[in-house]
């Protein structure tokens, strides 16, 4: 069986960075860092007190008032980011063959605030008043409710689900889309991921596994990926979505094409539950699957967009695993961590990334690592790679690379290249 070939005709994006692709992609290639201190709640007790939120957000833009009010933030993110996403696409609605349009998201949480909401009152009420749930609170909460949003609010009749595999999420979604395409069960998915849980729940959680952050005093500077005073993640919250096509179809309607999917990998790194493989096992497994499926050598590959979360065993294991699969053209590679500026968006992480894949290969330009300082280099991280520090760089990228791992030893990898007859 010959498999089809796909190709990204849309993006859309919530993000720390800006409420539109273009905004994020723009303060992404500028170096211009999303975090700051907290505003959705009061953090005056927690360990860290700053994140990656998304900034004056208005749902009504896209969904109706009443409707938004039934969803939790992570879905109107995600909604919002799949209706720009289609818009960009320019697909004919009125055409289209709707049962071959599909939805796969990746979310690693869902509905957490509305989770926190509803528990917390019934633990202030429950013993007084008896059970009061909001009858939306199930819809709300529940993680695969995003992508049947998207489908009812178009009419999509293909396959619609969403995969859940913490911060590897929305790469796993987006691999999913794209073999769905290939192997010819649909012409077109709309696929991405979205995350909401800068919560208490969330930050209090995180803060207890000593995996954030605690740079008060400097959250512009706090995530620092690959430098040696990197003191944890950062979070971050948003959604991202791509239009994936398959090519002829979407040759067949003049669609504008910002890359072709290649390939995409998996592994686990079957090590410990929130870990990585202090060798990178998983990661190099991951990124030679990828290259596999897309039938491409490592010389192929210009940019990495790496995980780099900026905790201290994570950049080291992910560094190695790039030197073990490129050899000595690691070294003309360009990679970055566009977490640096976003924040660790958790489900939403990959989603986010492949599209700042996409758009490094569309524009030829490397979005940089931000925030790290001469002198501030750790023994254990090899630094003639070139990490794209502090700047972009423009070069020619006719391939990326995006990985994303995640708790439980999750990785997923995704390849896009410069579309070519």
């Amino acid at each position: 069986m010959e498999l089809k070939r796909v190709v990204v005709t849309g993006i859309g994006a919530v993000s720390p960075l800006g409420n539109t692709a273009e905004e994020t992609w723009q303060n992404m290639v500028a170096g211009v860092s999303g975090a700051a201190p907290i505003t959705h709640f009061d953090t005056s007790k927690f360990k860290t007190q700053f994140a990656c939120e998304v900034k004056n957000f208005d749902p009504s833009q896209f969904i109706d008032r009443k409707e938004a009010r039934k969803m939790d933030p992570y879905c109107q993110f995600g909604l919002s980011a799949a209706i720009m996403a289609v818009d960009d696409s320019g697909l004919d609605l009125e055409t289209v063959n709707k049962n071959r349009v599909g939805v796969v998201l990746g979310v690693g949480i869902g509905g957490m605030q509305t989770f926190e909401e509803e528990a917390g009152n019934y633990a202030k009420t429950g013993d007084t008043l008896g059970p009061k749930f909001s009858p939306f609170f199930v819809p709300k909460m529940i993680s695969d409710i995003c992508a049947g949003y998207i489908s009812i609010k178009y009419g999509f009749h293909g396959p619609n689900y969403i995969t859940s595999s913490a911060c590897a999420s929305s790469t796993n979604a987006i691999a999913d889309a794209f073999n769905l395409i290939r192997l010819g069960k649909a012409d077109v998915m709309v696929s991405g991921g979205a995350e909401a849980a800068i919560i208490p729940s969330g930050v209090g959680g995180f803060n207890a596994m000593h995996a954030l952050s605690t740079r008060n005093d400097d959250p512009e500077h706090a995530s620092r990926p690959f430098s040696a005073s990197r003191d944890g993640f950062i979070m971050g919250e948003g959604a991202a979505c791509l239009i994936l096509e398959e090519l002829e179809h979407a040759k067949a309607r003049g669609a504008k094409i910002y890359a072709e999917m290649a390939g995409a990998g998996m592994s686990a790194d079957a090590h410990h539950i929130t870990a990585s493989h202090p060798e990178g096992l998983g990661a190099k497994l991951v990124m030679e699957n990828a290259l596999e499926d897309a039938g491409m050598k490592p010389e192929e590959i210009d940019y990495i967009n790496v995980h780099g979360t900026s905790t201290h065993v994570g950049d080291i294991s992910e560094a190695k695993a790039i030197k073990d699969v490129f050899g000595d053209y690691a070294y003309q590679l360009n990679i970055s961590s566009t977490k640096s500026m976003t924040g660790h968006l958790l489900g939403a992480a990959g989603a986010i990334e492949a599209m700042a894949s996409v758009l490094a290969v569309k524009n030829d330009i490397v979005p940089p690592t931000i925030n790290h300082e001469e002198g501030d280099e750790d023994p254990e991280i090899d630094y003639k790679l070139n990490f794209t520090f502090n700047k972009a760089e423009h070069r020619k990228v006719r391939a990326a690379l995006s990985n994303t791992f995640g708790f439980g030893g999750h990785n997923a990898c995704a390849i896009f290249k410069k579309y070519a007859e």
